[in-house]
């Protein structure tokens, strides 16, 4: 009789188990099938979690969430054709925002691939364009490298997604081989010296350094030599939405805001006005280069993971390639102190004058709805340094990307790459999760939180200790935003009422309803005593939405920008 292996396993689905454990996956996100079932069943036994989701849309978004907020892959489970499919959404989110998730869709048997079957669909081909790896598991003895390699690909370099598709067979064949998650990633290093020195001889001779953080400055590692770089330094600061809370509160007075979407901010007149500009972290998918490089005037310098995908607008002078965070620190050490330039200093205090302006003199014109700067101070009492901010795309997140500030890394968590709907609540639920003992706050308008309000239900089983606001005005906002700028009106965004509190209490949630500014803070303040998730819905005065897009000069402030 032949003795089995010490790393044997019953079966496929019991080695993808293994590995994932070995993995460090504590939870798993998704909804079973028949072609999956096998590994729904081997998970009942492992010391992981497995969340059923409403959407397997959803399982993505909260595995990338999780990404995210921890650095190591979410991962979700779905079985074949549209359980599977309904992870594209997802996963491009989770690709394009550089958050590491790992999605595992069922299949048919490998007999069956090339048939007209039930449920049958290339979902390898279907990932390949918005994943960084998508594989079939075709052998047992394979299960092990395809889904280290998918852990590799997703958590290293930049991260996003990858796919492993597992035929229903192969799930169930016997499978007799290693696990393979202690394999530790290579680290890269910092930048060489060589380049690095060239970098501070460019920023000493320039007279109007700035610096543009974008996604992966908010790393925590990152922020952390950011802070480093700006204190040492002295130079202007700008950030892309998903740049969120890399400056710390004591460097406020070098932060020019945040920039995307419309060309019109403070900190598009700082990048305009500089002739160096020091990208960290930076993916031209947050904020595209054109809109924010209008010309050649400025040269850049590129501090990333990756070699800079160029662009016409982006073609770097000095690329520093490696490690982040000891680059940006090594280039601090380097440079030192440089001289403040008088020009910029007057866009930065234009800056925190702009905003102070906005936030005390906010008013609604409606008797029945509440200006969007209205709730921003009432949220800026309540967000304190332990609690994450998630915020869902619409008009509503432009002006708490604007004007609510963070100063702690991955506290906001906002898609800037995609701009997907219906991401807050399944990311409040990864918040939650990952510090269950601390209240989380999301926020969505009304059109995006109907795409995933189902997992309102999920975050009540899971006791998640969450907030989510909604934003009424019962329009899909920021699309008629825009509309009424290019045609004079809007088309093809008006829905219907829903009455919130209501489907918050119907799927066991607590449900609040607000009707005026002052309103908004005593939900909140009663969101705080409640243990589980809190709908607080709040009619939302959209009249000020053309400030959004109005350049500087029309707002009453001098500017370069148009």
């Amino acid at each position: 009789m032949t003795k089995k292996s010490d790393h044997a396993a019953q079966c496929g689905a019991e080695l993808i188990v293994q590995n994932l454990v070995a993995h460090g996956i504590t939870h798993v996100f998704g909804i079973p099938g028949a072609k999956v079932d096998r590994l729904f069943d081997a998970l009942v036994d492992s010391p992981i979690t497995t969340v059923v989701t409403r959407h397997e849309q959803n399982a993505a978004f909260i595995a990338g969430g999780l990404g995210r907020l921890t650095g190591k892959a979410g991962v979700a489970i779905a079985t074949s054709g549209p359980g599977a499919s309904n992870f594209v959404t997802g996963l491009a989110t989770a690709n394009s925002e550089g958050d590491p998730v790992l999605a595992i869709g069922g299949a048919v048997k490998l007999a069956d691939r090339l048939k007209l079957t039930h449920q049958t669909m290339d979902t390898v081909s279907l990932f390949k364009p918005i994943t960084k790896y998508s594989a079939e598991i075709t052998t047992p003895t394979a299960i092990s490298e395809v889904i280290a390699n998918a852990f590799r690909f997703a958590e290293s370099g930049r991260p996003g997604a990858s796919f492993v598709s597992t035929p229903m067979d192969v799930l169930s064949m016997p499978a007799d081989a290693p696990v393979l998650a202690d394999r530790a990633v290579p680290k890269t290093g910092p930048a060489s010296a060589d380049v690095v020195a060239e970098a501070a001889k460019l920023l000493k001779n320039a007279a109007r350094p700035v610096v543009l953080l974008g996604m992966l400055a908010s790393r925590p590692d990152v922020a952390e030599a950011v802070r480093t770089f700006v204190k040492e330094t002295g130079v202007p600061v700008v950030g892309t939405y998903q740049a969120a809370g890399a400056v710390s509160h004591e460097l406020v007075d070098r932060f020019g805001g945040r920039v995307g979407l419309f060309r019109n901010q403070h900190g598009d007149q700082l990048l305009h006005e500089a002739d160096v500009v020091v990208t960290i972290g930076y993916n031209p998918v947050e904020y595209d280069p054109w809109l924010w490089n209008v010309n050649d005037a400025r040269k850049i310098i590129n501090i990333d993971i990756v070699a800079a995908e160029l662009d016409n607008a982006f073609v770097p002078v000095v690329e520093l390639v490696g490690d982040i965070a000891p680059t940006v620190k090594a280039l601090a050490k380097e440079t030192g102190k440089l001289d403040r330039a008088p020009e910029l200093e007057t866009i930065l205090e234009g800056y925190k004058a702009a905003r102070s302006s906005a936030l005390l003199n906010a008013r609604s014109t409606s008797n029945n709805a509440v200006h969007p700067l209205q709730i921003v101070r009432e949220l800026e009492q309540f967000v304190t340094s332990d609690m994450t901010l998630c915020l869902d795309m619409g008009t509503f997140h432009i002006w708490l990307a604007r004007y609510l500030l963070s100063f702690r890394a991955r506290q906001v968590l906002i898609s800037n790459g995609q701009q997907t709907m219906g991401v807050g609540l399944p990311w409040g639920i990864a918040a939650s999760l990952v510090n269950p003992a601390e209240k989380v706050i999301s926020i969505s308008g009304d059109g995006g939180f109907m795409m995933s309000s189902m997992e309102l239900e999920t975050a009540v089983r899971l006791k998640c200790n969450l907030i989510h606001m909604v934003w009424i005005d019962q329009a899909y906002n920021m699309v008629e935003m825009q509309e009424k700028k290019k045609y004079g009106r809007g088309s093809g965004v008006d829905f219907g009422p829903i009455d919130f509190a209501k489907f918050a209490e119907a799927c066991g949630a607590k449900g609040i309803t607000v009707n005026s500014a002052d309103g908004v803070g005593k939900a909140l303040r009663d969101a705080m005593d409640v243990q589980g998730p809190v709908v607080i819905a709040v009619p939302v005065d959209y009249s000020h939405n053309h400030l959004l897009m109005q350049p500087l000069a029309q707002l009453g402030e001098t500017s370069a920008a148009a």
